[in-house]
């Protein structure tokens, strides 16, 4: 269980240091809020074409400016499966304009 924590911990502080909005979350599951419905499905097939997988939440499972991508990191996942999904993330969300850089 600790481990859990400590993973859920990390990475969503790397991703609030990137600049991504989490939201409140504080449990595993973590939104990464990009606003606009096909934001969040573009950032969806993009990351899934860099290796990782993640579902778009978008209106009317969301409110309308809500979409987001939802993430959940596991006991399992070790350091470096959190810093692949980082980085695919990162570049991605730089790639897309939600990051700058």
């Amino acid at each position: 269980m600790r481990k859990l924590w400590d993973n859920t911990k990390y990475y969503k502080e790397e991703l609030r240091k990137m600049g991504f909005d989490t939201g409140v979350s504080e449990t595993p599951i973590t939104p990464i809020i990009l606003g606009e419905s096909k934001l969040a499905q573009d950032f969806a097939t993009e990351i899934f074409s860099e290796g990782a997988f993640a579902l778009p939440i978008v209106y009317p499972m969301v409110a309308q400016g809500k979409a987001r991508i939802r993430t959940m990191v596991t006991a399992a996942h070790t350091k470096d499966d959190l810093n692949d999904a980082l980085g695919i993330f990162e570049k991605v969300g730089k790639k897309l304009g939600v990051l700058k850089g």
